[in-house]
């Protein structure tokens, strides 16, 4: 019933940008033979507009996968940059919460490991909304910054790494097996802003799956159980994610995602000294609002991404 309801809107928002046009275009027609100058600015206007909303829908039409409609986790590390490292990922942490928000979606979070002196070393969000996973898959990778550094009482310019790793949440009607022996399961303390933030006793987990490696943890709830049972989804998520990819043979987000967090392995490079330029390594969009990206105005990128990842399937069909 949910898939029902989608693709109805869908085609009802298809069905209206026709008929729209249609009405348009004969008041254009109407307009030209009379010529009434202020009707033909008019339907002029109207079908830019109409334009603008189809080229909306067509963007949508590339969310066409089979877990594209699931909310999804992303996992945000630090890489190399020492506390600069650990402060970007920090920001990328807000980039995505913040592009969450403006789209009406829900953030969960459910983990997260301070850094030494600022910003964070990891941390696990969920993103619940329709479509979050079509759109963030696609966000799989190592982020580059370039900047002066606010930690540096030289004021030099510092480059920067960290990784996001975006996964879906599965349904419950998918069954993943995962037996017990292949799981080493460690409890610790979590941390957080401090005073009474912070647990007394050993609530978080942490799961590792021995075959697969994957390795998921959780401090969201002061319950143990409930972070299991959290960590739990999120292991499965990751294991039916790795099944997509091998199904789907679009392994370059995973493969970005899986290689080292530092030079040549980027997805996007953001640049705020000596210029201000964002470009993406895969796409080639790019635009000087920095701040307007790590603000979460991240559509554009997402949408060529999308596209890039639906021509390199439809060629691997062929």
């Amino acid at each position: 019933m949910r898939e029902r309801t989608h693709l109805e809107a869908s085609m009802g928002d298809i069905d209206g940008l026709a008929g729209e046009l249609a009405d348009n275009l004969e008041l254009l027609e109407l307009a030209e033979a009379e010529d009434d100058a202020e009707v033909t600015e008019e339907a002029e206007k109207a079908i830019k507009k109409l334009h603008a909303r189809a080229a909306k829908a067509e963007v949508q039409t590339l969310l066409s996968g089979e877990a594209d409609a699931n909310d999804c986790y992303i996992e945000i590390h630090a890489g190399a940059g020492g506390t600069e490292a650990q402060d970007w990922a920090e920001m990328l942490l807000r980039m995505y919460s913040r592009w969450a928000e403006a789209h009406g979606c829900k953030v969960e979070w459910l983990e997260e490991s301070a850094g030494e002196e600022a910003g964070i070393k990891s941390a696990t969000l969920k993103i619940i909304g329709r479509n979050a996973y079509g759109w963030l898959k696609t966000e799989s990778g190592v982020h580059r910054l370039v900047r002066i550094s606010p930690y540096d009482s030289s004021s030099r310019r510092h480059t920067s790494f960290a990784s996001t790793w975006v996964y879906p949440v599965v349904d419950e009607e998918i069954e993943i097996e995962i037996d017990d022996k292949d799981l080493r399961v460690d409890t610790y303390r979590a941390s957080g802003a401090g005073g009474q933030h912070v647990n007394k006793t050993d609530s978080a987990i942490r799961l590792t799956h021995g075959p697969s490696g994957i390795v998921v943890q959780c401090q969201s709830s002061r319950s143990q159980h409930k972070n299991r049972a959290t960590a739990m989804s999120m292991l499965k998520a990751r294991l039916y994610e790795q099944e997509l990819q091998k199904r789907e043979a679009e392994n370059e987000a995973d493969r970005g995602a899986k290689t080292d967090i530092g030079w040549g392995h980027q997805i996007r490079s953001y640049v705020m000294q000596p210029y201000q330029m964002v470009k993406d390594t895969r796409t080639e969009v790019e635009t000087s609002n920095v701040q307007g990206v790590l603000d979460g105005d991240l559509d554009d990128f997402m949408a060529a991404a999308l596209a890039v990842r639906v021509e390199e399937k439809g060629r691997g069909d062929e």
